[in-house]
């Protein structure tokens, strides 16, 4: 389940045209760990950008994608891991994942996902450091 508005975030994580350590279409923190009952919130440092999330726990409601160059704050009420991507650049790479409770009951399902490109390679790496 998740809660799309709230007032405050647990993290905050910013939607970037380019990184400090030079790499394009990225998010600021592409793993984040958080419990159940905390929120993130994404914020549009760079305009083109949004949070769409692909895959979640079993029993948890995906939030809708968010609009392109808007904050958005989404509460993980659920535990697991839930992948996530920016829609118009997933294809470069553009995704991230959040774990919940630290649950990793999900990890084999969510590198089942289908994903092209740069964001494979990505969803592998990131999945190792699970």
């Amino acid at each position: 389940m998740f809660t799309s508005i709230v007032n405050a975030a647990d993290l905050s994580i910013d939607m970037l045209n380019k990184r400090d350590d030079g790499k394009r279409m990225v998010y600021s923190l592409e793993l984040a760990k958080i419990d159940a009952g905390q929120s993130i919130e994404w914020v549009a440092k760079d305009k083109g950008h949004n949070v769409e999330m692909i895959k979640g726990p079993d029993g948890a409601t995906l939030p809708k994608k968010s609009k392109l160059n808007e904050n958005v704050t989404i509460k993980f009420d659920t535990p697991g891991i839930y992948l996530y991507k920016c829609t118009p650049h997933v294809g470069m790479g553009m995704i991230g994942i959040v774990v919940v409770g630290g649950d990793t009951s999900n990890k084999e399902a969510i590198s089942k996902v289908k994903l092209a490109g740069k964001a494979k390679k990505k969803r592998k790496a990131l999945l190792s450091d699970v």
